[in-house]
């Protein structure tokens, strides 16, 4: 846990980030990896030896292969195409099966990002697909440890937890544990353009999804790992905020996170300047800037996409 300085200066807010790129494969996403495994191989949904299947934006993927390796297990992953090479390159590293998708596909296609890991594991014998969409052991396994992890950290005073929503996982089981410690604790989620989460939180329909950037947050349709009444407000942010935020945390602060660092900064700040009196803003920054060098931190491609 880092207090937050030169990014948030002014703001008359103390911030402070969980750096979760500091877990053993680089993201938060490596709690819900362990639990959902250990979970499955406990209560004998999965075996030694077995085929684990799961779509993923790359960092859940590279959570599992570590499971993988670990358990004796097999592992395929269906990525988005358009996924970050750094990111690609590190679970090929892994000994990890990929099915490389076309992101631009509906979700309703069968051969799309939200359907093509399913087919494959229906299709495999022995094949365990843990869903991380809609399964609530996601949840779970923030309930049991990120919740508890930033209470003990910050003495039991927080006011505010700002996060990015993707799959709903870390936000939901972070937030219903502080929420049971403190009521009056206020959950903010961080949505990009494009999701459709935003519209269904604030309006109760489903919205149009769109292309965005971003990767690991929102989705292209509703999906049932998310608590929404866990969640107190919730703020759309672009990908050219959030890729600039990013930037400005590693030049402020030193601390090298992605873009979905850079929505959660984006998040704070964007409290924090709502806000008329001083409050203590706890954030997530769920993985690391190295896995967008040739993206986020190139200004040759933040130009080609128009944001610098």
């Amino acid at each position: 846990m880092v207090r937050l300085n030169r990014s948030v200066d002014g703001l008359g807010c103390e911030v402070f980030a969980k750096i979760e790129f500091l877990n053993p494969m680089g993201s938060v996403k490596d709690r819900i990896a362990r639990h959902m495994i250990t979970q499955a191989l406990a209560d004998g949904r999965l075996h030694a030896g077995d085929l684990v299947v799961e779509n993923s934006s790359g960092n859940t993927a590279m959570g599992l292969a570590m499971m993988a390796v670990l358990e004796g297990l097999r592992c395929t992953m269906v990525v988005r195409r358009q996924t970050s090479q750094a990111k690609l390159g590190c679970l090929r590293a892994m000994g990890v099966d990929l099915v490389l998708v076309d992101g631009e596909l509906p979700p309703e296609d069968p051969e799309s990002y939200n359907q093509k890991a399913k087919r494959i594991a229906a299709a495999t014998p022995g094949a365990f697909f843990p869903d991380q969409h809609n399964n609530r052991e996601n949840s779970e396994a923030h309930y049991l440890t990120t919740g508890p992890e930033i209470w003990q950290q910050m003495e039991g005073r927080i006011d505010y937890l700002v996060a990015g929503i993707g799959t709903g996982g870390t936000i939901c089981g972070t937030g219903r544990y502080l929420k049971e410690q403190d009521p009056s604790i206020k959950v903010i989620a961080v949505d990009p353009e494009g999701s459709v989460f935003y519209d269904h939180f604030h309006t109760g329909c489903h919205g149009r999804p769109g292309r965005y950037l971003i990767e690991g947050l929102g989705d292209e349709e509703i999906i049932g790992c998310p608590d929404f009444e866990l969640i107190d407000d919730m703020y759309r942010v672009s990908d050219r905020e959030a890729f600039l935020a990013a930037r400005e945390l590693a030049r402020m602060e030193a601390i090298l996170g992605g873009g979905s660092s850079g929505a959660a900064l984006w998040g704070a700040r964007t409290l924090a300047a709502s806000l008329d009196s001083a409050a203590r803003i706890v954030t997530i920054f769920p993985d690391s800037g190295t896995r967008y060098l040739s993206t986020i931190f190139s200004d040759t491609w933040m130009r080609e996409q128009g944001f610098l």
